[in-house]
């Protein structure tokens, strides 16, 4: 009865290890490239080649945590990536994956004389593409088409060269992989001859798209809107793709007010006033500003805002920061942040780490992992950012599985940045066991770029990275800047004692 009651009063507060049941890899046949691991939210990404049949896809081989078991579907059997696919992996508590198929089938339509880009709806299966007025809409000759994946077949044919009657709108059946669509494609006419469509408008530059028909001399005007003369862009300024073209307009003044407008031949779109952005720099970038808290050196002045951090919190725990400032600058004077790879520890008890520093901030330390937050707020778009920089290029000393090829090969050191339109600053996680590192490609990423040098520098030298912007319409909310000593620090892989010194950092917004 003793005992009863003894076990009674017990409580079990012993904590379930935190370790994350996570998919390690996943290949499939058919693939045009390696399937993306989200491991923050449990997704993997498989991207398919045209000829694949995305309703039937192998998985040729896949690993997850070790210990952790797969449960609700079976990888064995053959997938419909044409939607989502759930998958619990179960370690101590179940955890809910998703498999994304990715299949990208290059599809167009094009007819002689066109205005504008034709309109293609996947979804509804419809095509849409305009001609002037005057057109004879009873022989309308196309000039491209493809509507279904490489290798479908198109009932009844039409080919490029050939002369239709679209009085009426054009019903065709696409098959493929045993399966038949239908889609329906219609050339109308249009009284508008050339359309500006729209104005991405950044601080110094800015992007004008616009539609009209081919053939035609087509351009862009623009002006101050204090000003009454036109200015007619280069044509080296000028991006055509049939009937639709784009504009980027360059050298303009920041929070200044512009109209712009497309031309053909003689005629002339809808004006579009637009106003630039700000010249905004992010602050410290010339790190100038250090202060010490223990071990630990921050990269901003005690008691001010925090703009950057290190990986200093998790290097200390180890040994002393190797990020630092030093007064080894550019322009002899103030200060540089110089970024050293160590290795960490006592004897062969330890762990490699780079030298860095990012701006966002250190989170947390696991064990002897870093887990950070990339990325702080900012909403301009500038075009490349400049610096200064040197670099004592060392020998890769040590690897992590995966990367033992690179051993005795040289370091490389590392910039690079990326503007992102996500909800929330990228949690990053170094812990193999719940990895999760930035993506470039991640569907937040509005712009991203780097440079890199995997040999010595001397002395100090300018260093330019252009963003690279996928999309110029979308507005950022968080800019990310890392510069480290490692290219691969976050794998634990680099040299002990590549040393890395950046300094004059500077955002610039025109090309």
């Amino acid at each position: 009865m003793a005992t009863v009651i003894l076990t009674g009063c017990l409580k079990n507060d012993i904590p379930y290890p935190r370790i994350h049941a996570n998919f390690l890899s996943f290949e499939v046949d058919g693939a045009i490239k390696p399937s993306e691991i989200d491991s923050t939210n449990k997704v993997v990404t498989v991207y398919l080649k045209e000829t694949t049949d995305i309703k039937n896809v192998r998985v040729a081989a896949y690993s997850i945590t070790p210990s952790s078991t797969v449960n609700g579907v079976n990888l064995m059997e053959n997938l419909d990536l044409s939607k989502d696919v759930y998958v619990t992996l179960s370690l101590f508590q179940d955890y809910l994956w998703t498999i994304k198929g990715v299949q990208d089938i290059e599809r167009y339509f094009t007819v002689a004389n066109q205005v504008g880009s034709s309109t293609i709806d996947v979804i509804g299966r419809r095509v849409v593409a305009y001609v002037p007025a005057a057109t004879d809409t009873t022989e309308v000759k196309i000039t491209s088409i493809k509507l279904g994946a490489e290798g479908s077949v198109m009932k009844p044919e039409i080919e490029a060269g050939q002369r239709v009657d679209f009085t009426n709108p054009v019903t065709v059946e696409i098959t493929d992989h045993g399966r038949t669509e239908q889609w329906t494609i219609y050339v109308s006419t249009t009284e508008a001859t050339v359309t500006t469509s729209r104005v991405d408008a950044w601080t110094n530059v800015a992007w004008v798209y616009c539609e009209a028909q081919e053939g035609k001399t087509n351009t862009v005007q623009y002006r101050k809107e204090t000003d009454t003369e036109w200015q007619t862009v280069p044509e080296s300024w000028i991006t055509a793709d049939g009937g639709s073209y784009y504009a980027r307009l360059i050298h303009l003044q920041a929070q200044t007010k512009y109209v712009a407008r497309a031309v053909s031949d003689e005629d002339y779109g809808a004006e579009i006033e637009f106003t630039t952005g700000s010249v905004l720099q992010v602050p410290n970038m010339s790190f100038d500003d250090w202060w010490l808290d223990g071990k630990v050196w921050n990269p901003w002045a005690e008691g001010s805002e925090q703009y950057w951090d290190t990986g200093n919190k998790g290097a200390t725990t180890l040994g002393n920061s190797n990020s630092l400032p030093t007064t080894d600058t550019a322009t002899g004077s103030g200060k540089a942040a110089m970024l050293e790879t160590k290795f960490v520890g006592i004897g062969v008890v330890g762990k490699l780490a780079a030298g860095n520093i990012f701006s966002g901030r250190y989170v947390a330390t696991d064990g002897t992992n870093g887990i950070l937050s990339f990325g702080r707020e900012f909403s301009e778009r500038p075009t490349k950012l400049t610096g200064k920089l040197k670099y004592n290029c060392v020998a890769i000393s040590h690897t992590s599985s995966g990367f033992e090829n690179l051993k005795g090969q040289p370091d490389t050191a590392i910039v690079w940045v990326a503007l992102s339109d996500g909800a929330a600053p990228y949690e990053i996680r170094t812990n193999p066991k719940n990895q999760q590192l930035f993506n470039p490609k991640d569907p937040s990423v509005i712009a991203y770029g780097f440079t890199q040098y995997g040999y010595s520098v001397d002395s100090y030298i300018p260093f330019e990275v252009k963003f690279d912007y996928y999309d110029t319409s979308r507005i950022p909310k968080y800019i990310v800047i890392v510069a480290s000593a490692s290219k691969y620090g976050d794998y634990f892989t680099g040299g002990n004692g590549s040393v890395l010194y950046v300094d004059d950092m500077e955002l610039q917004y025109d090309y």
